[in-house]
């Protein structure tokens, strides 16, 4: 068999303002641009493939922009050399070259994916484990902010087609409850409600806010409290639904969840843990322990979003409930595909690997090149 190897490697970084102007969210974050970290990996005959990683700030979870590009330098020229569609033999070196810093290495493992795709001629979606027929949910994301201006803007997705939603939370017990009420408050049969804390909340706020609810409410509880004790002790209190999410960040935390019985369901990013090849293993740890799935991002532009799309197509219907639409978060296109979102649902492209074409006119030039 011919040498079928990574050449070089680009790492091109773009500013994607957030669409909305700011975002908020819980202890007084606020967000107006993101800082986008893109990766082109080149194989000996030519072929490329594209991957992206856009952490959420720095002040969400451990990673920043910064800590992607530096990581990258640490990992790259390991990698040069290596067939990238052994992605897990790619991991492994990765992981040998760095230790953690998953958002990093996210970038480079979704370009080994989108070569592997290319390489035989198959959407990703098809080596992941094989396409659903599932039209699948995109969910909108709906900063903190006053209830009733949350509720015009639930309206407002839900005009554009959207039949998820995931409301921000994290301020005083009362104001929270008046934000849930207000963003449910015109809730549609077949509508799914994710509410949000991003570890904003302290059990017993929590416990305040839930009592303050009116009954009947739909909604799943996601990310409520910032330490994993306190996250179970609020699961033993409710039978609100608990979603995981900053906390189920490894092999090891998904284990323990499941161990523990500490959630119905998790909101599975890909670049908080680690990319395609360890989103694939979460994806089935998830689905043997019986849990709903949301594939998410952080955040990110379309190629962020053709990931999501594509790992999101592989999950079974009744465990799948949404998909984040990434690109409404930003007002910058970084690259083209077939990934129309029609009555709020989306499918994913059928063109070999990611199915992307990136636009290299807004990525510019690379600020860093390893190669072999």
């Amino acid at each position: 068999m011919s040498e079928f190897v990574i050449e070089r490697i680009d790492v091109f970084q773009v500013d994607l303002p957030y669409a909305g102007g700011v975002y908020t969210l819980s202890g007084g974050r606020e967000y107006r641009s993101f800082d986008g970290t893109i990766v082109r990996v080149t194989t000996n005959d030519g072929l490329e493939g594209w991957g992206e990683s856009t952490p959420f700030g720095s002040t969400w979870i451990a990673s920043h922009a910064l800590g992607v590009r530096s990581g990258i330098a640490e990992i790259a020229p390991r990698l040069l050399g290596l067939d990238p569609r052994r992605v897990d033999r790619v991991n492994d070196a990765m992981d040998q070259a760095l230790v953690g810093h998953e958002h990093a290495k996210t970038a480079l493992d979704v370009a080994c994916w989108d070569v592997f795709g290319k390489s035989v001629g198959l959407p990703v979606c098809e080596l992941l484990g094989g396409r659903t027929d599932a039209r699948m949910p995109v969910i909108s994301s709906i900063y903190m902010g006053d209830p009733e201006d949350m509720r015009r803007r639930v309206a407002e997705h839900r005009e554009a087609g959207y039949i998820g939603h995931s409301v921000k939370i994290g301020g005083e017990p009362a104001e929270d409850a008046e934000r849930i009420a207000a963003s449910l408050a015109d809730k549609r049969p077949g509508e799914y409600f994710i509410v949000d804390a991003n570890g904003g909340m302290l059990v017993e706020t929590a416990l305040r806010m839930l009592r303050l609810l009116p009954p009947g409410l739909d909604f799943v509880l996601e990310a409520p409290c910032a330490t994993w004790r306190e996250c179970l002790s609020l699961r033993r209190r409710t039978d609100v639904p608990i979603i995981f999410d900053e906390l189920a960040q490894s092999d090891a935390s998904i284990a323990q969840l499941v161990a523990d019985d500490a959630a119905e369901g998790i909101g599975l990013k890909i670049s908080k843990n680690g990319g395609l090849t360890r989103g694939r293993r979460h994806r089935d740890i998830c689905l043997a322990a019986g849990y709903t799935v949301s594939v998410q991002e952080t955040t990110g532009s379309d190629i962020a979003f053709a990931a999501i799309v594509h790992l999101g197509q592989t999950v079974p219907e009744r465990n799948l409930r949404c998909l984040l639409e990434s690109r409404d978060m930003v007002s910058i296109k970084t690259a083209d595909g077939t990934f129309d979102v029609t009555e709020g649902r989306v499918t994913a492209p059928t063109d070999p690997g990611l199915g992307i074409t990136p636009r290299l006119d807004v990525l510019g030039e690379p600020v860093a090149t390893y190669q072999r």
